[in-house]
This record gives structure tokens, sequence and C-alpha cells, in this order.
């Protein structure tokens, strides 16, 4: 009796960890859902570089909500992780390249400028 008693304590926290349910992880959904949202509006599907980002994201979006749609919330969690991180990464390079060609387009009118600059007869 002594025995089973102790084998019973000694088991039921692997039984009840074994029975626990994730939540739905409606929270990383709805911040997976906006950042994918933000990628599109600063116009990650139209940077070749954003593209796949973008599209990873929206891929583990819909590989999510299927997941919650068979109660598998731990694996739906882990995809939602994925999801945001790639939208975001979407975000940044859909920026970068913003950024790479407003450079280029202020390096082509500082030498504009120069040129009328010197043309009117300013100093070198």
């Amino acid at each position: 009796m002594y025995k089973s008693m102790i084998a019973l304590v000694v088991a039921s926290p692997f039984v009840w960890g074994a029975c626990a349910t994730v939540p739905p992880p409606t929270q990383r959904m709805a911040d997976a859902e906006s950042a994918e949202r933000s990628a599109r509006e600063v116009g990650a599907d139209s940077q070749p570089d954003a593209q796949l980002s973008l599209k990873l994201a929206q891929e583990q979006i819909a590989q999510a909500k299927a997941a919650m749609a068979k109660d598998e919330n731990a694996k739906a969690d882990s995809l939602l992780v994925r999801a945001k991180a790639d939208a975001e990464l979407a975000i940044a390079q859909s920026r970068a390249k913003s950024a790479s060609v407003a450079t280029q387009k202020a390096v082509t009118d500082s030498e504009a400028q120069k040129e009328t600059n010197v043309g009117q007869g300013a100093v070198k």
C-alpha cells in the first residue's frame, strides 16, 4: 500500500502535465496579423527583398489558423512567433530599400545642385 502511494505521488505531476492544454494564442495571432498588415502597408509586397519574408509570414499565419482549428495551440503559437518575426523582417527590408533609394536620390540632387551653383558663378 505504501509503495503504491509513493508511485501515485511521483507519477501524478506527469499525468496532470500531459492533460494540460495550451490556450488559443489569440494575442499572438493579432500581433502577427498586425505585423503582416504593416508590412503590406509599407510596400513589402512590391519590394523583391521583402516579398519572400512577407509570403512566409502569410503562410505561417494560415498554418496557425489551421492548427488552432485542430486545437493544436502550441503548434499555432510557435508558427505565430515565426510569422510575426518574418513580417517584421519584411518591414525592415522594405524600409531599407526605400532608404537606399532616398539616399541615392539625395546624392543625385546634391550633385545637380552643385553643378547649378558652379554654373551660376559660385566658388567650387
